[in-house]
């Protein structure tokens, strides 16, 4: 049990860390963001709407408490990861833009299915 706990907050960390960092960046309209979301095609104003989910579901999943909205944050999660993938799959992009997203989205998984009965909604 206490190697599963280590695995979850290790996984829960990680993603944490990527979805809080990332929506920051979206949030400052970092050059990189908006180079990248319009080389994907997307309307610079889709970088605020990404980049404040991002910072509420990286800020959630780390809360305790919340279950139904750390199910939310992580749907989420797994719709924007490979929304992204096949982005850049669609768009051309290298190797790395394709897979980098679906690593993240193991770790969103691991977390998702680790996390402590605390996390997790009241069976029916």
């Amino acid at each position: 049990m206490k190697t599963q706990s280590i695995i979850y907050w290790v996984c829960t960390v990680l993603v944490a860390f990527a979805f809080l960092s990332g929506g920051v960046s979206e949030l400052m309209r970092a050059p990189q963001v908006v180079q990248g979301m319009t080389q994907l095609g997307y309307p610079i104003y889709f970088i605020t709407i990404l980049g404040v989910w991002k910072v509420l579901g990286g800020g959630v999943i780390l809360l305790p408490r919340f279950p139904l909205v750390k199910e939310w944050a992580y749907a989420g999660m797994v719709f924007d990861l490979t929304g992204a993938s096949a982005s850049h799959f669609s768009t051309g992009d290298s190797v790395r833009h394709i897979v980098t997203p679906l690593l993240i989205t193991v770790l969103v998984v691991g977390s998702w299915a680790l996390r402590p009965q605390s996390r997790r909604l009241p069976r029916v």
